[in-house]
């Protein structure tokens, strides 16, 4: 399940930006993943205000079968803290089926945020976002913050216009971007160009990307 790996990968980049969306009334979102026409995974992002910040938690489960027996299973939890439109701090946890564990956390410091992840500390501007496509605002950047591993990465980022796309039965107009970022020395494979897509109302509705071992399509997609 080697190729699993290179979805996750993709998969922990979405996270979420409060800046470029109001609280759903629900106070949760939903996403499923879906891979060769079966849904295996889900990823659940809830919201909490509190004071005056707003607690973002983020909860990924993967589980994939064969013949009712699972073959790979992965895990993903996160918690942002926000403040007047500003992270104040991050935790993330990410377990893979190959023993590989990533702790990333990350605190505001004056003008940068200062913490620790697969490199060990670090220290970056607070201009630099952090990864997620829910904020549209990240397709206007050339660097992101890696939540997954805790590294800086370069990106390049395609405005391919508007386009018409299948959301649950109906069509519509959603704006797509093409997103790619450079590989770092410690992945265990290359960054697959994404391709991601916003409604009129600059939310996200899915993105999608291939497995660079079987080519087969990954997408993610907001549930009804």
């Amino acid at each position: 399940m080697t190729k699993i790996l290179y979805i996750i990968f993709i998969l922990i980049l979405f996270s979420f930006n409060t800046t470029a969306y109001e609280i759903p009334d629900k106070n949760k979102i939903n996403f499923d993943i879906i891979r060769k026409g079966k849904d295996i995974g889900d990823h659940i992002i809830q919201f909490k205000e509190k004071n005056d910040q707003l607690i973002v938690n983020v909860d990924i489960d993967i589980k994939v079968k064969l013949a009712f027996v699972v073959v790979y299973k992965f895990e993903h939890q996160s918690k942002e803290v926000w403040e007047n439109g500003t992270l104040v701090s991050f935790t993330g946890k990410t377990k893979f089926e190959d023993d590989r564990e990533y702790d990333v956390s990350i605190e505001v410091k004056d003008a940068n945020y200062e913490g620790s992840g697969m490199d060990g500390s670090f220290t970056f501007p607070k201009n630099i976002l952090v990864s997620n496509y829910w904020n549209i605002d990240l397709m206007k950047q050339n660097e992101i913050f890696d939540t997954q591993k805790g590294i800086i990465r370069k990106t390049t980022i395609q405005d391919a216009g508007i386009e018409s796309i299948d959301f649950h039965g109906k069509n519509i107009n959603a704006h797509k971007f093409i997103l790619n970022a450079e590989k770092h020395p410690k992945d265990k494979g290359p960054f697959s160009e994404t391709s991601i897509w916003y409604d009129e109302n600059n939310e996200l509705v899915q993105f999608s990307f291939n497995s660079p071992k079987d080519k087969s399509l990954i997408t993610i997609i907001r549930s009804k």
